[in-house]
């Protein structure tokens, strides 16, 4: 999983993989198949770790928009601490435009995601926590956007300010009705 997530897929070859984990490139492929193979199950070992892990605590401990917060500013600080970035954005943006499977993956994964903000955002919405102006779905939708990006723009300009702010406006819409429509 860590030669994947440092490198990439296209530069882990099956050779660097085996080294990485002991194993000859026939072992390698009796034990996992394929190199897809073995990658989608370190991807799944990865979200079971991390996202999974992060998405089953915070809904266990906390009220729906707390968790959506906790979620937010733990994103914030795993980007800015580790430069490596999040394997399951990596895989978006490396495989997911080349190849529909890896894409099919991706968005699996992320639908996770998008349904863990989505039953936040209507759980506070049914305990006034968050304004009922928007759709559950569209602000859910707006989250998974904001995590993503704010995984990229933690590989490239990992500023605190700058990513906190932005997590402090998307979480302005809590607060705030939908605008009433100028016709």
């Amino acid at each position: 999983m860590t030669r994947f997530w440092e490198h990439g897929y296209a530069a882990s070859s099956v050779r660097d993989l085996g080294d990485a984990m002991g194993l000859g490139s026939a072992s390698l492929y009796n034990a996992f198949g394929d190199k897809r193979a073995l990658f989608t199950r370190c991807l799944d070992r990865y979200l079971d770790a991390n996202m999974r892990e992060r998405i089953a605590r915070h809904e266990a401990n906390n009220p729906p928009r707390a968790a959506i917060e906790a979620f937010l500013d733990e994103s914030v600080k795993r980007s800015l601490a580790d430069r490596r970035g999040c394997l399951l954005v990596n895989t978006a943006l490396e495989l997911a435009p080349h190849d529909d499977e890896v894409a099919a993956v991706v968005a699996e994964r992320l639908g996770e995601l998008e349904g863990f903000f989505r039953r936040c955002v209507a759980g506070g919405q049914r305990d006034g926590t968050i304004a009922r102006g928007h759709p559950p779905r569209d602000i859910a939708r707006l989250l998974l956007t904001t995590v993503m990006g704010l995984r990229v723009l933690a590989r490239a300009r990992p500023e605190p300010a700058l990513m906190r702010g932005a997590v402090r406006q998307v979480l302005s819409l809590f607060d705030s009705p939908v605008a009433e429509s100028v016709s």
